[in-house]
């Protein structure tokens, strides 16, 4: 028999097929998340365990642990060895798995290519391109981008194989992938997407959708001692709300629009310690329109 591999598990195998497979149903669904009753704990008498299988996660709020579907494997059965849960979760949804695994080789077979239309030429240190220093000036937050930032250099790449150069602002992901902002608020990722976390204190904890909102935080808030958690795309929220799980005081810093404020009550309704710090830029849509606004206030007062 073949070597399962983890990574086709993880990619190809559904948390919730997996759980049919073992004889649990989801309780009801709430958006895109389905709810249990916590097959971890004998004790769940109210339904606290979430899947979001389209992000491959899930987070049991009883037990505060989370994880893909190989975390799950282990801890429900515990005891048994990394290859073994890797083996009990093929056997369980084996038809599936192989399915998928067949498409995807393929998919290889015909060709169709892996690399990206962009390559990344160099990354260099903020300050030596003039147009990206004037745009992070322009939104305020030139100052608290200092380490944080570096200057993106790519080319994009169409069919024909004709190349256009270009140049952004970068913030790096922890998929070491690279979300980069440029003029005319062009925002876009070099690479896969992945939220961004910045230890310190070890309880607080600020919540923010992307690295423009937390650098007009940090404008604000130069001496704050919280950790930080960019998710970089709200369709990171669920795993953003395991990263955040063991932190006592939790403030969140999500957009003033409909998907903002969702999001707001979906991450407060799986981590109850979480408060909404959105008044902070009441009137605005989101943290670095409000230093945007005072920017330009001050410069017409001069």
């Amino acid at each position: 028999m073949t070597k399962i591999k983890a990574r086709d598990v993880k990619d190809n195998i559904s948390i919730v097929d997996l759980l049919a497979g073992l004889g649990y149903v989801p309780v009801k669904r709430i958006r895109k998340e389905q709810i249990y009753l916590s097959m971890l704990r004998d004790s769940d008498t109210t339904p606290s365990f979430s899947v979001d299988d389209k992000q491959g996660t899930w987070y049991d709020h009883g037990e505060g642990k989370g994880g893909n579907i190989i975390d799950f494997g282990l801890l429900y059965w515990k005891g048994s060895t990394f290859q073994e849960v890797l083996e009990k979760i093929v056997s369980i949804t084996n038809s599936d798995y192989r399915l998928q695994i067949q498409s995807r080789q393929a998919r290889l077979k015909t060709k169709i290519p892996d690399e990206p239309n962009y390559h990344i030429m160099k990354v260099q240190r903020l300050g030596l391109n003039n147009i990206i220093t004037d745009y992070l000036q322009s939104r305020g937050v030139w100052q608290p981008a200092q380490g944080l930032l570096k200057e993106i250099y790519y080319y994009v790449e169409d069919e024909q194989k004709s190349r256009k150069n270009f140049f952004a602002a970068g913030w790096q992901n922890e998929s070491g992938s690279w979300e980069i902002r440029s003029t005319l608020d062009f925002k876009g990722c070099l690479g896969h997407k992945g939220i961004s976390f910045l230890p310190a204190n070890d309880k607080t904890l600020s919540v923010f959708e992307g690295f423009f909102d937390y650098l007009s935080w940090r404008t604000d808030n130069p001496f704050a001692d919280d950790s930080v958690l960019v998710l970089n795309s709200l369709s990171l929220l669920q795993a953003g709300i395991i990263k955040a799980a063991g932190f006592a005081k939790i403030s969140t810093y999500f957009d003033n629009d409909k998907s903002g404020r969702k999001a707001t009550i979906d991450f407060k309704a799986s981590l109850p310690q979480a408060v909404d710090r959105a008044a902070v830029y009441k009137g605005y849509n989101d943290y670095n329109d409000k230093i945007v606004a005072e920017l330009n206030c001050e410069s017409l007062q001069r």
